[in-house]
């Protein structure tokens, strides 16, 4: 059974893992899928041609959603494009880790405006379509260390807590239009980015989980799924944790 069969939906920062976890999947599950990036151009194009090659329509843009003006032209385009929007993931994120004492101002801007600033545009962007439809799906890509914070991630942490707080008001605004607005807190997930690390730190913190492994891209992509079909009507104003127990 295809659960997104008809459904458009935009991820953002979807060139590489989570975010191209979560458009496989949706795609998989019928979707039309409208993706962003950053810089990666070749990356969207594999994935880009990966996604109709699955027999639904897929485009890439590229956009940098933590400017205002630029999200709202994405979204314009993307209804040009495919009609309507039924769906949003907020996954564009990066990190600029540090130690509060040698953390400059630069780098903690930078990731609240990339991490938070953008799904305020972006939520803001769809906003129309979805009140006029009087339906949608709104999931905002946090973290476990936006629930429990993390040293040397002040920056990160301080944006992806911001997160869960204007998913639980934006919650609240649009539920009596049917427009339902969850988090996801993912914990350890193995990426390329990930795959850098020294394989003993790597295989500390898998033992460090009850479930004894880190998650995939795909773990994050199935609870997104859950959150942006049907199966969840009644879920709202929600952060599901995806992290093998860490923070059991």
């Amino acid at each position: 059974m295809k659960l997104l069969e008809g459904k458009v939906a935009i991820i953002t920062g979807a060139s590489r893992g989570i975010g191209s976890g979560i458009a496989r999947v949706f795609a998989q599950h019928g979707a039309q899928v409208a993706f962003t990036y950053s810089s990666s151009a070749e990356s969207a194009m594999v994935l880009e041609k990966e996604l109709t090659a699955l027999g639904v329509k897929a485009k890439s843009y590229q956009s940098n959603a933590a400017l205002f003006d630029e999200a709202q032209e994405l979204v314009d385009a993307v209804i040009a494009e495919f009609g309507t929007v039924d769906i949003l993931i907020n996954n564009a994120g990066i990190t600029k880790d540090n130690l509060l004492m040698r953390m400059s101002e630069e780098d903690f801007d930078n990731v609240i405006e990339i991490n938070l600033k953008s799904v305020f545009n972006m939520t803001k962007a769809v906003q129309k379509i979805m009140l006029k439809n009087r339906k949608g799906s709104i999931v905002n890509m946090s973290s476990v260390v936006g629930v429990k914070g993390n040293a040397g991630q002040a920056n990160y942490s301080a944006s992806k807590a911001g997160m869960i707080g204007f998913t639980k008001s934006v919650a609240l605004e649009l539920g009596s239009r049917n427009i339902r607005c969850n988090a996801i807190a993912p914990g350890f997930i193995e990426t390329e980015m990930t795959a850098k690390l020294n394989e003993d730190v790597v295989q500390g913190w898998r033992d460090s989980i009850p479930l004894k492994r880190g998650g995939t891209p795909e773990d994050v992509a199935n609870a997104c799924l859950f959150l942006a079909s049907e199966l969840s009507a009644y879920v709202t104003g929600q952060v599901m944790n995806v992290d093998g127990g860490m923070l059991t």
